[in-house]
């Protein structure tokens, strides 16, 4: 799905490419992206088989696209990657991660930071020197109101004090590449995007779309977030890849692209839920206090201790869905050149119209 005008131009895509987690919803765009920018070749590494029928990726002309199926948990698998393409490789985009708060703890590090660790050694041994690292704002989250935030401004937070094993392990992740970015054989850039969506999306939309009939709003409906349509954020990742030379003053820093201004969550949610489901508005019932929705969800993270279950409201998502999550992206527009692509006006409703056609996606999962 391409909104863009015909003389909206893509920065220029490196001539070889490897993508980590490339049949995932950022990963498959960023390969579709990078080849209409240019790329000649672009790897794709996954656990998933390369995606065929209505998610096959769509490649344009003049770029080779290879797949290689593998484990990022398992280092042999990503050196097997990496050594499909030896020498051909310009830069890789590391988007492959374990997300949400719903896995077993170990994995997350295994995936998350010892994953990372093996890119690093990879890249190492097959002379790559560009990486451009996908990760979250979760990072530098404690729990409480981000209201309109440069990445200056918020600081990983320190070990033991993370929300979620997930935003502890992409940190760790974040940490080591860091570390190894020393400006002349591996120079690297961290770039998350906030909330994104778009087609193809499998969690954020489709769980609120799933679970529309019993929702209600948490709190009083009014917080604001910043969001991310996929391509704006392959844009900025793209761009990131752009700006990676020796000297360079992103090398080693953190960055969060955005579609600019924030927008109020239920809002969109419900805008959702009435276009795309029979169910009537969220606006329409009765909204349950924070206070309330958060006692519920400490009984519901207790029962999952003691027995082992996996019921899906936790603390957690409780404050996420309430807290302003707002943040400024004036640092990447200075140092990348960055503008988003579509706006959210623009890409949004595309978006939903996108389910609307392939309702057997998200319906089914």
């Amino acid at each position: 799905m391409d909104l863009r005008p015909s003389d909206v131009k893509l920065a220029p895509a490196p001539g070889g490419c490897l993508v980590t987690g490339a049949a995932g919803l950022c990963g498959r765009r960023l390969v579709e992206m990078l080849s209409e920018a240019g790329a000649k070749l672009v790897v794709g590494f996954d656990r998933a088989p390369q995606p065929t029928g209505m998610h096959a990726l769509k490649i344009k002309p003049g770029c080779e696209l290879r797949w290689v199926q593998g484990d990022l948990a398992e280092k042999q698998d990503v050196m097997n990657a990496f050594e499909s393409c030896k020498g051909e490789i310009d830069c890789v985009f590391h988007m492959a991660a374990l997300v949400g708060p719903y896995h077993a703890h170990d994995a997350y590090y295994r995936v998350n930071y010892h994953g990372t660790l093996h890119v690093i050694d990879a890249c190492r041994k097959f002379n790559v020197r560009n990486v451009v690292m996908s990760s979250s704002p979760s990072t530098r989250m404690d729990g409480s109101d981000v209201v309109w935030k440069r990445e200056d401004e918020l600081s990983i937070r320190p070990p033991g004090q993370f929300l979620e094993a997930y935003a502890e392990s992409k940190a760790m992740g974040e940490e080591a590449l860091r570390q190894a970015c020393d400006g002349e054989k591996l120079l690297a850039v961290i770039v998350a995007p906030h909330q994104v969506y778009g087609p193809f999306d499998n969690l954020f939309l489709p769980n609120f779309l799933r679970r529309a009939k019993s929702l209600r709003i948490f709190g009083d409906g009014e917080n604001k977030i910043s969001l991310c349509y996929v391509d704006n954020y392959c844009h900025a990742l793209i761009l990131g890849s752009v700006a990676l030379f020796p000297g360079s003053p992103v090398l080693g820093k953190f960055y969060i692209a955005t579609d600019g201004p924030p927008q109020k969550l239920w809002y969109l949610l419900d805008r959702a839920i009435t276009e795309l489901t029979p169910h009537p508005s969220l606006f329409s019932k009765t909204k349950v206090p924070y206070s309330i929705m958060m006692g519920i969800a400490r009984i519901c993270q207790a029962i999952n201790g003691v027995f082992g279950t996996s019921i899906a409201l936790r603390p957690f998502v409780v404050k996420m869905l309430t807290i302003e999550r707002t943040f400024n992206i004036a640092n990447i527009q200075t140092d990348f050149g960055y503008q988003p692509l579509y706006s959210f006006d623009e890409a949004f409703p595309a978006t939903l119209n996108w389910y609307a056609n392939t309702r057997e996606f998200w319906d089914t999962l």
